[in-house]
Order: structure tokens, then C-alpha cells, then sequence
């Protein structure tokens, strides 16, 4: 009964969608033949010039031929998540997920890089081998650093249109409640770990954010256990967000200019 009910909010959010008005253009989108698409995030601010000249920006194709297989991946495939509670909120270019703290973390050469929030982007940004994928999930950490500054790392998880996803499912009311950019909602304890159940295979590689302002330095760890989510779901983060990014989120692909990437597989 409750998706019944989601599905006709649904239909009713995208009739309305038709009958609004043109919004004012954001400071940077995704179409390619707009002013401020990918090809021109470099330009709009000085702030903003990785986004134009860095050489290890991301996405990339996480193409066989270019990955070194390895026995292990630093200790990431022993993270320690919590469930905490947390918020989702409308950002107007994504729908995220934030832990006020205590979620937990990963380990990285030895350095514990804490889970703050996850977000999803439309369709996937990785490719693997050339193919895309319907969705691509985002669990940003951070390691505070000596001078005050932190590191990120981004643990990413690639999605086909199948099952609904379980930690969508749990969220798919509150969307419902966010409407407008900048509103969130309380929506109890999450357990991170349920997103990354069964995961043994894992690419890693040294790249940046892939929306503005495309900060170099990210590590970047990919998933290669393929999930499923319904589009359903889909839909509804893409009328959660503003109407110009309802489209598409994803950057696209950039040069893999001689970075390795690894391959950690699981021998259990």
C-alpha cells in the first residue's frame, strides 16, 4: 500500500513539474550545450580551474586493460560502520545523506578516513569497461590532517535498474517531505554497512571531486559488485532535486593520463 501511495505522489509531482515555470540557471549544470555544462566549469570561477587544467580529475572507465590486480586494498574491506542517525536533505543538485558523527570509517594506510555523508548521482559517472550504469552512489569520507585541512576519500557504488535498493527504500517517504532546496529531514538511524554487504572486489585510484570545484587528491575506491535499484526510485531522487538537474548529474568521463588504477580481489 505504501508504494502505491509513493507511486502516485510520483505521478503527481511529475504533472505538476510540467505546469512551473523556467527557474533561474544554476552556477554550473551538466548539459553540454549550455554555458555552464562540463566543458566550461573551469572557466566560470578562478576557484574552479582543476576543473579545466587538473590532470587526475574524475570520473574515468575503470577499463580491464588498465588495471594491476592486487592481493590487497589497504584494510577497506575491514570498515567499521555504526548505525547513527541521520538526516536526508534536498541540496537542489542532489539528494544526500549526512551523519552528524559516529557512523564510523574506513582505514587507509593506516589512517582512519570518517564517513560524513553519501549522495547519488544520474546515471553513473564510473564506467566499467565502457558501460555505464542507471545510478552511482557516493560515501564521502574525511581525514582531519595536523594543519586543519582534510583528505577525502569516496567510496563509490554502481547500480542497474532491477530490485528496489533497501537503503532508498527507507528514504523514499521522507523525499516525499523535501521538496524545496536546503530542506531535510530526520530520518532515524542508518547503518552504513548494510550498503556495502557482500562487497569483495574493489578498484582504487587517485582522482578528484566530480562536480565543482574538482579538488584533486581524492581516493577514490569504486565497488565493482554491481546493485540493483528500481526506477522508482529513481525518479523520485530526480524530482527531489531542482527541475535542471532532474535530466542528468553525471560528469562526463576524463582522461586517465597514465594514473594506475588497482584491483583488489578477495581471496575468500
Amino acid at each position: 500500500m505504501q508504494r502505491i501511495s509513493i507511486a502516485i505522489s510520483l505521478i503527481s509531482i511529475l504533472f505538476c513539474s510540467t505546469l512551473t515555470g523556467a527557474l533561474p540557471e544554476p552556477e554550473y549544470g551538466y548539459d553540454k550545450d549550455s554555458g555552464n555544462g562540463p566543458e566550461y566549469w573551469g572557466d566560470i570561477k578562478e576557484a574552479w580551474a582543476d576543473c579545466k587544467i587538473g590532470q587526475t580529475q574524475s570520473p574515468i572507465d575503470l577499463s580491464s586493460n588498465c588495471v594491476q590486480v592486487i592481493p590487497e586494498l589497504g584494510s577497506l574491506v575491514y570498515w567499521t560502520y555504526n548505525p547513527q542517525y541521520a538526516t536526508v536533505s534536498n541540496r537542489g543538485h542532489d539528494v544526500a545523506v549526512e551523519w552528524g558523527g559516529g557512523a564510523g570509517s574506513i582505514d587507509i594506510d593506516g589512517s582512519p578516513f570518517f564517513l560524513i555523508q553519501a549522495h547519488w548521482h544520474w546515471p553513473s559517472e564510473h564506467t566499467i569497461d565502457g558501460q555505464r550504469y542507471d545510478l552511482e552512489l557516493h560515501m564521502v569520507h574525511v581525514s582531519p590532517q595536523p594543519d586543519g585541512t582534510n583528505k577525502t576519500a569516496v567510496v563509490g557504488i554502481l547500480y542497474n535498474y532491477g530490485s528496489p535498493d533497501p537503503l532508498l527504500s527507507k528514504l523514499e517517504e521522507y523525499l516525499m517531505d523535501i521538496p524545496q532546496e536546503d530542506e531535510e529531514k530526520s530520518i532515524g538511524e542508518i547503518d552504513p554497512s548494510e550498503i556495502m554487504m557482500g562487497s569483495t572486489m574493489f578498484y582504487r585510484y587517485i582522482g578528484s571531486l566530480t562536480a565543482p570545484p574538482c579538488t584533486e587528491g581524492i581516493i577514490w575506491t569504486i565497488d565493482k559488485k554491481i546493485r540493483t535499484v528500481s526506477r522508482i526510485q529513481v525518479e523520485l531522487l530526480k524530482n527531489t532535486v531542482l527541475e535542471y538537474y532532474a535530466i542528468r548529474t553525471a560528469r562526463p568521463l576524463q582522461p586517465l593520463n597514465e594514473r594506475k588504477i588497482q584491483l583488489y580481489v578477495s581471496k575468500y
